[in-house]
């Protein structure tokens, strides 16, 4: 006997177009689309969620491969992050392979998506950093066959959101063919979640670095200042070269500008960020340091 009410039978979708996604989503609003199922399932196990009904993604083909179109590379959203980890991926895109590979243990990297990862928008998610500083852009699919483009920065910052029966169906990401980086401190030995992480990539093309830093903010933080004053700095005709007091100098830049020092108090008198804040900007400053010293090398 059980003195528990029986839980209602949550329907499942498990369509094999995303159109066909986005048509069951739009046909039960309160529905939850899932792939790999990392952080739904987790919500759901520890009670924070209880979905109406379920659309499965698993067996949407055309989500779970990638094309090249016009100088980009455009990325199912259902792609794993084990399969971004491989060596064919990583000569592609090599800054989202190496996030890719440092996203946990292999039954989260067999499971997770890249898809999940931009949806979900965790502050710790790998992926969110590399594709910020890539200035990535997704292909969103709606009701009727409709697609629109959203930058990736302006979904995590809440400036686009997904309406009803919108699915994250591609992300489209310039193909650079030059060094990029990705760099992640845990706190902890092995995998493990981000206290910080660092996204850096090189563009000789237009002569730049982006950079972007993750887990210190609800979305990824881009240091414009740091990336500009760098930039300007490197002798991109000469190997790119740099000399070493500027990328130390880009590091505390880099960390000042996601962690900035407290604002005065009223009466003039200056406070401190307390001792684990600190550890995190020191943190900040080496991760974006190291990033862009291995970038240029």
């Amino acid at each position: 006997m059980t003195t528990q009410a029986p839980q209602a039978v949550q329907p499942v979708k498990l369509p094999a177009t995303l159109d066909e996604a986005v048509a069951a989503l739009a046909a039960v609003p309160a529905a939850v689309p899932v792939a790999g199922g990392t952080d739904l399932m987790a919500s759901v196990n520890a009670g924070q969620l209880r979905p109406a009904a379920l659309v499965g993604l698993g067996r949407i083909s055309e989500i779970r491969s990638w094309q090249y179109l016009d100088g980009h590379a455009l990325l199912g959203a259902g792609l794993t992050h084990a399969r971004m980890g491989r060596p064919d991926f990583a000569a592609l895109i090599p800054g989202l392979a190496a996030a890719a590979r440092a996203a946990g243990p292999p039954q989260i990297r067999n499971a997770g998506t890249l898809g999940g990862n931009i949806a979900s928008a965790a502050p710790t998610g790998d992926s969110l950093p590399v594709l910020a500083a890539l200035e990535a852009t997704l292909i969103i699919a709606g009701p009727g066959g409709a697609r629109r483009e959203v930058p990736v920065s302006h979904l995590l910052a809440g400036m686009e959101m997904l309406g009803p029966g919108e699915l994250i169906g591609f992300v489209r990401v310039p193909l650079l063919h030059a060094p990029q980086v990705f760099l992640k401190a845990t706190g902890r030995t092995g995998p493990g979640r981000a206290t910080a992480s660092v996204g850096l990539v090189l563009d000789p093309a237009r002569r730049s670095v982006r950079c972007a830093v993750g887990a210190v903010a609800p979305m990824p933080l881009r240091p414009l200042e740091a990336e500009q004053w760098v930039a300007s700095l490197i002798d991109w005709e000469n190997g790119r070269a740099l000399v070493p007091e500027a990328l130390r100098g880009f590091g505390e830049y880099v960390a000042a500008a996601c962690i900035p020092d407290p604002e005065p108090a009223p009466d003039g008198t200056v406070s401190e960020h307390p001792p684990a804040v600190l550890h995190l900007r020191r943190t900040v400053a080496a991760l974006a340091r190291r990033a862009l010293g291995r970038a240029l090398s």
